[in-house]
């Protein structure tokens, strides 16, 4: 931690002597580290085993203009040569890097790589080239090293460090990096590892403000800014000056100023837009990126859009079998009850049928007598009983007749009468199938 007057502290895991308090004991509160004591830290980071910091320290005499300069320190496990101080043994406490005519201003720590940043824009590297981080195929990393390259001729204003990586911003909004690859992290495209700075194109159109490496990614903070139409002579695509009939129109998605031929579309989603829901005037070439930005949302809702309709549909399916079942088995329950009614009916209807055949076999002699007279056969039962061989004698004058043919008359019986059928008692109604037809009721 580096507090505004410029004092550092340092605690946590201190195996390695990573917090320069000159032994390896772990702190579990914020200590001052003691040698930077009256020094001012002006920037630290932290690596996995070490630690590097900038210190403004009075160089010359005090009544030269230029008594300060920014010299770097490092401490902590100096495997790979990580510190840069030619070995690699650790250092307990921080310990100046030889670079006595350098001005550093910033400092960034990988897990076996300190990357440093002088205020004259150049970079310099330290530690393991095992992936090419160091930017220089021919470091071997034991002493600090300038990174070249592409970044010769540029002015650096920022530098970060991953874990295998370095990305750094220069004073033309240029993004460059170098250093292992893999996962995308430096941002060419591909996951191949480079040992030189290598410009990512992905953000040549890009006005950015500042970089920031993870462990095993970078990103990077872009401002759109307005240009003013004033300031500019000529359109920014097809590069012909403006005039009384070639008018100046800003895009609203970079910025820039185009004429009316190079802006005459519309898009929505526009990153300058007041209201992102309508659509604003932009480039061409911005209005291709926003088409196919949108044509890519759009599939990817459709293709959500799809799954979930896929999956409403299959519960819709499910929903129409489960209530067909629902339904098929209320059916059928319906089905077997109404088997069950008509079973009992036919039961009801057959034992009515045989009370009224057995009722009607009681019946006059037609002889002219007072006797009553029926033949009845051995296997006949009074209430369910039936009999196979039977024939019953009519009342003379009456309507009367049994549903089974009679041997004597051979013609066939009329429909069943609601006349009251002749018994032994008279002619009455009988009781007990008005009593089956009330018990048949009430089991329903």
């Amino acid at each position: 931690v580096v507090t505004s007057a410029g004092q550092l502290f340092t605690f946590g895991d201190g195996t390695f002597g990573a917090l320069g308090h000159g032994d390896r004991k772990s702190v579990s509160l914020p200590r001052e580290v003691e040698s930077l004591k009256g020094l001012r830290t002006m920037r630290a980071s932290c690596g996995v085993w070490h630690t590097a910091a900038v210190v403004e320290v009075m160089v010359g005499n005090s009544s030269s203009s230029n008594c300060s300069s920014g010299k770097l320190f490092t401490w902590g496990d100096g495997d790979k040569g990580r510190l840069g101080h030619g070995d690699k043994e650790a250092k307990l406490v921080p310990t100046c890097v030889a670079l006595v005519e350098h001005n550093f201003c910033q400092v960034a720590c990988g897990h076996s790589l300190t990357v440093a940043l002088t205020t004259s824009g150049h970079v310099y590297a330290m530690g393991s080239p095992v992936y090419g981080q160091l930017g220089n195929p021919q470091a071997d990393g034991k002493l600090p090293t300038r990174v070249e390259g592409k970044l010769s001729k540029s002015f650096v204003e920022e530098i970060a460090c991953g874990a295998y990586h370095v990305a750094v911003l220069t004073l033309r909004n240029e993004v460059y990096t170098w250093g292992k690859g893999a996962n995308g992290r430096l941002g060419h495209g591909d996951t191949d590892d480079r040992n030189n700075p290598t410009l990512v194109d992905a953000l040549k159109d890009k006005h950015v403000k500042s970089i920031a490496c993870g462990t095993n990614f970078t990103a990077a903070i872009c401002l759109h800014k307005w240009v003013s139409g004033v300031d500019q002579s000529m359109c920014s695509g097809c590069r012909l000056p403006f005039n009384f009939k070639r008018k100046r129109h800003n895009c609203y998605n970079c910025g820039l100023v185009f004429c009316h031929s190079c802006s005459s579309k519309k898009s929505l989603k526009a990153s300058m837009a007041p209201n992102p829901n309508k659509p604003y005037r932009v480039c061409d070439g911005c209005f291709n990126k926003l088409r196919k930005a949108l044509e890519t949302d759009s599939s990817s809702h459709s293709s959500i859009s799809r799954r979930g309709s896929i999956n409403q549909g299959s519960l819709e399916l499910i929903d129409k079998d489960e209530k067909l079942d629902t339904r098929s088995r209320n059916q059928l329950a319906r089905f077997s009850s109404m088997e069950s009614f008509k079973q009992v009916e036919s039961k009801s209807s057959k034992k009515n049928k045989k009370l009224e055949f057995n009722s009607s076999r009681v019946s006059p002699v037609p002889n002219g007598g007072s006797q009553w007279g029926a033949n009845i056969s051995k296997s006949f039962n009074p209430v369910f009983g039936s009999s196979k061989k039977f024939f019953s004698a009519s009342v003379p004058g009456s309507r009367i007749v049994s549903r089974a043919t009679s041997p004597i008359s051979r013609r066939p019986s009329p429909p069943r009468s609601t006349t009251p059928t002749p018994t032994l008692g008279g002619l009455t109604t009988p009781k007990i199938v008005v009593d089956d037809a009330k018990k048949t009721n009430d089991s329903l």
